[in-house]
């Protein structure tokens, strides 16, 4: 196939185009390829093969539609984008080629500049994709398939309007020793409870920040749920699914991912879709905690807020997409105002709008309180729940107060319990 003088100056056209985007040759061709120094020599004495024609046609085309996007376009520091333009990384699809560790040392980056480049061009990627156009009554029929998982309080059920949402996610804020981990345990368990029993039966991801997962205090919790449905049982259905609702079965289905720092966190969260498509099953991620990783060796508070806006970004994607229920917790730190100081959730105000429900857990004297802070589909309330050696449970009614009274718990009262272990 010969090349006629207007198909000569059409390409000539668009490598000029593609050259000034920023188009990288290297990341669409490879080392082996048709765009060789043969091929270019073709391309120039007009004689080319008709297959390798169309097929360069079409790579120009992919480009001409915005399938690239340049490095220098990206949300990154005037300093890291130099360096990885100075590397001969000259869009997206270079980066996403190459693992952090070789980002880190071909483009003179430190590991937190890598780690920061990697998640801006996933996001940049992920905001590329084609919108979803779904209405309004599709959204609703999805919801309505999807159950929550329960906690074992009905009165925090009942406030949640069953329990914890698939699809959403959720943050559970408190001092030390309220009992953030232990509903997140409580969790890992309720998950696999049977349908017939009202659960969801799926797998768990338990991502442990701050090492205080119990392994023996999770068997205790299990080993009391499978007691628990065993009186429950009332058909044969129910029976023979009691048959692989065991304290091995549950322990066997919660996956454990311990993250030491913010960068082993996020790395775990890029790779999370890829695992979740393998185990399509899991229903319920857990992030114990959220905070630790980020409230320390940070000098940049603008990379801080990056990464945590990326983090939350992905972890929505995953609840909507995989059918999952996301449960982070998070930590309280003291709000320092003129006459005046209060306990508020860690992280600042930009965190404050990234899960879907916040859920805070207090002190009210000795009892534990729960109260709603943030929901878009759920009033303000309170409900009180105590842990116990079957685990989180509701609080026994003899040791309800008389009058119910809804108070927010004193930061002072809150501040002498926030020595206490979780």
């Amino acid at each position: 196939m010969y090349l006629t003088g207007k198909k000569m100056m059409f390409i000539l056209i668009y490598c000029l185009i593609l050259n000034v985007s920023g188009f990288s040759w290297k990341s669409r061709f490879g080392a082996k390829t048709c765009l060789s120094k043969g091929f270019i020599s073709k391309i120039k004495t007009g004689m080319c093969h008709r297959r390798a024609w169309w097929e360069f046609c079409g790579i120009l085309l992919r480009a001409a539609v915005g399938m690239e996007r340049s490095v220098s376009s990206l949300p990154l520091s005037l300093s890291v984008r130099t360096k990885l333009v100075q590397a001969g990384f000259r869009s997206t699809s270079d980066l996403l080629a190459v693992k952090q560790l070789q980002l880190s040392r071909e483009a003179g980056l430190s590991q937190e500049e890598a780690t920061d480049v990697q998640q801006t061009v996933r996001w940049a990627e992920e905001g590329r994709e084609e919108a979803a156009g779904v209405s309004a009554l599709e959204l609703l029929q999805k919801e309505e398939e999807l159950r929550s998982i329960v906690t074992f309080c009905s009165e925090l059920d009942c406030a949640l309007g069953g329990g914890i949402p698939v699809g959403k996610t959720t943050e559970i804020c408190g001092v030390p020793g309220v009992g953030k981990t232990q509903l997140c345990l409580q969790l890992a368990v309720d998950a696999q409870v049977p349908e017939c029993f009202g659960g969801v039966a799926g797998q768990v991801v338990f991502v442990d920040t701050e090492g205080s997962f119990v392994i023996q205090r999770l068997k205790d919790l299990a080993a009391a749920a499978v007691r628990h449905c065993s009186l429950l049982v009332e058909n044969s259905e129910q029976e023979a699914a009691m048959a692989t609702f065991t304290v091995e079965h549950i322990l066997a289905n919660v996956f454990i991912v311990r993250c030491h720092d913010y960068v082993e966190l996020i790395a775990e969260s890029l790779l999370l879709p890829e695992f979740l498509s393998r185990h399509p099953r899991v229903r319920l991620l857990v992030i114990d905690s959220v905070a630790f990783p980020f409230r320390q060796h940070f000098e940049d508070l603008s990379q801080r807020y990056r990464l945590l806006n990326g983090l939350a970004q992905r972890l929505l994607a995953v609840a909507v997409r995989h059918n999952v229920a996301v449960v982070l917790t998070n930590q309280m730190t003291t709000q320092v105002q003129p006459g005046q100081s209060q306990l508020v959730p860690a992280l600042g105000e930009v965190w404050a709008h990234a899960p879907t429900l916040r859920v805070i857990f207090q002190w009210d004297g000795s009892q534990r309180v729960a109260r709603i802070f943030k929901s878009p589909g759920h009033m303000d309330a309170h409900a009180r729940y105590q842990i116990t050696s079957d685990g989180f449970r509701d609080v026994d009614s003899s040791q309800q107060p008389a009058k119910r009274q809804r108070t927010d718990v004193d930061p002072t009262a809150a501040q002498q319990h926030q020595h206490r272990t979780e």
